[in-house]
């Protein structure tokens, strides 16, 4: 018995955010209804206030952490993501592994675009930080 064709474009991926894209941010509508999977910190990440919105940036050490939420989302609805973060020069995505063994996209930048800008130690960002 075949296997179905399946659309690529239909296929859904997790998507970690943590600033304007998560629930009752700025950004969420770009998300377009994307069920959100549940929320867990990745490790390795340190966050950083930018004012209007935050950025994570790899630190390599597991015990700096941020909060995301992880949503299922389109390859079309990864795309408008890429857009919207200006991917690959503001942000770029990297798939990271979840501590539970899946992997998430994320967008982070580099450390010279958080030179001079808060930490936000805890790993949180919210709009009224």
């Amino acid at each position: 018995m075949s296997q179905p064709d399946v659309d690529p474009s239909s296929a859904c991926m997790l998507v970690a955010v943590y600033g304007s894209l998560k629930r009752g941010q700025s950004n969420h509508h770009w998300l377009g209804g994307a069920p959100c999977c549940g929320c867990v910190d990745l490790a390795g990440l340190q966050l950083y206030d930018l004012g209007p919105y935050p950025m994570a940036v790899a630190s390599g050490l597991p015990s700096d952490r941020v909060q995301v939420e992880l949503y299922a989302v389109s390859a079309q609805g990864l795309a408008q993501l890429d857009r919207l973060e200006d991917h690959p020069r503001d942000y770029q995505r990297h798939l990271l592994q979840l501590a539970d063994g899946r992997q998430a996209w994320v967008y982070l930048g580099r450390q010279a675009q958080v030179h001079g800008y808060p930490r936000l130690e805890q790993g949180y960002w919210s709009a009224a930080t």
